[in-house]
């Protein structure tokens, strides 16, 4: 099968090489000269120290990438999402299934990706959505090491399509879901607890408080998932609190490290800026607070997360406000 991959990053070629390791024609399309020099004529991943399938391909034309495949696989910050999806739509001329591994929330509109390319692409020009996601280092997958992951989609037929194409049996394992919602929300929503989890660690307030602050926050990941008409169950799952171990306590972790570094005294603006790569969690913070006071849910950590990242509370203070609540039962 051929595959166009759009977005060259860590986790786009990745999964580029998993989807040559599956005996699919991959091209990669990034907008950066560098990546796309390097997967052609060095046969190299762009950021981690390793050679790469030489049938993987890359390119700089969009047009190119979309008139390779029926398949795109949409690898870009959820930020950039939305301009991506406009030149797609310009330049497709038939009917192609989108697959979503990218994790977070639409600045200004806390849209999900599904619901962008719902208002991006032409209904005359998309075949199927799916989004897959779960626990999955990229540090981890390129080296081929076991990981699971979760292909959701209203149509089951699509699900189990990407099921197929992504599994491999010796190192990567997909399973299917219906609950497009709870996987987008559950993935997005993860990154904002694992900064909050960064941040805990960056104060040195030990591993006790991070484990209540990770179990905690499962409870507001849960109640934003059902907000939205997602499912509980997708929630205690792989996109959901299976992301979550994976990404809160981790040295892998981007959305940690960032945290990492607020605890320690940056700014959160600071703390992205120092980041190579895309850090989503601390627009999922602002998408969980809009999403609580719309609906009204009780998330303490994500709300008093909201001020600290905005410059609006002192991380310690932060703490003490956590503490000081009033008791309850759990």
């Amino acid at each position: 099968m051929n595959i166009s991959v759009i977005g060259g990053g860590a986790w786009g070629t990745t999964l580029a090489q998993l989807l040559a390791d599956n005996g699919n024609n991959v091209l990669i399309r990034d907008i950066n000269p560098e990546f796309v020099e390097k997967i052609n004529k060095a046969h190299m991943h762009p950021f981690f120290d390793v050679e790469i399938p030489h049938n993987i391909k890359a390119t700089l034309d969009l047009k190119e990438a979309c008139d390779m495949s029926n398949v795109l696989v949409l690898c870009v910050p959820t930020k950039a999402m939305r301009t991506v999806l406009k030149d797609i739509n310009t330049v497709i001329t038939n009917k192609k299934l989108f697959i979503n591994v990218s994790k977070g929330i639409e600045p200004n509109t806390s849209f999900r990706v599904s619901q962008i390319v719902d208002e991006e692409i032409a209904k005359d020009k998309i075949e199927d959505y799916v989004v897959l996601s779960g626990p999955s280092h990229a540090e981890e997958v390129i080296l081929r090491k076991v990981t699971s992951l979760v292909a959701a989609s209203y149509n089951p037929k699509s699900a189990l399509l990407v099921q197929n194409i992504f599994s491999n049996d010796k190192y990567l394992r997909v399973y299917s879901s219906d609950d497009v919602i709870g996987v987008e929300t559950g993935g997005a929503m993860k990154n904002a607890i694992a900064i909050v989890s960064g941040i805990a660690s960056g104060m040195g307030l030990g591993e006790n408080a991070r484990a209540s602050l990770i179990s905690r926050g499962v409870k507001e990941i849960v109640q934003i998932v059902k907000a939205l008409g997602g499912k509980e169950d997708t929630a205690y799952g792989l996109s959901g609190v299976g992301d979550l171990i994976v990404t809160a306590s981790s040295m892998n972790s981007r959305n940690f490290q960032c945290g990492l570094k607020i605890g320690k005294g940056m700014s959160a603006s600071e703390a992205q800026g120092s980041s190579v790569q895309t850090v989503e969690g601390i627009r999922a913070i602002e998408a969980g607070y809009e999403i609580g006071q719309k609906y009204h849910l009780d998330l303490p950590i994500i709300n008093t997360a909201y001020l600290v990242v905005n410059g609006k509370l002192d991380a310690k203070v932060a703490l003490q406000m956590l503490l000081s609540r009033s008791l309850k039962a759990e």
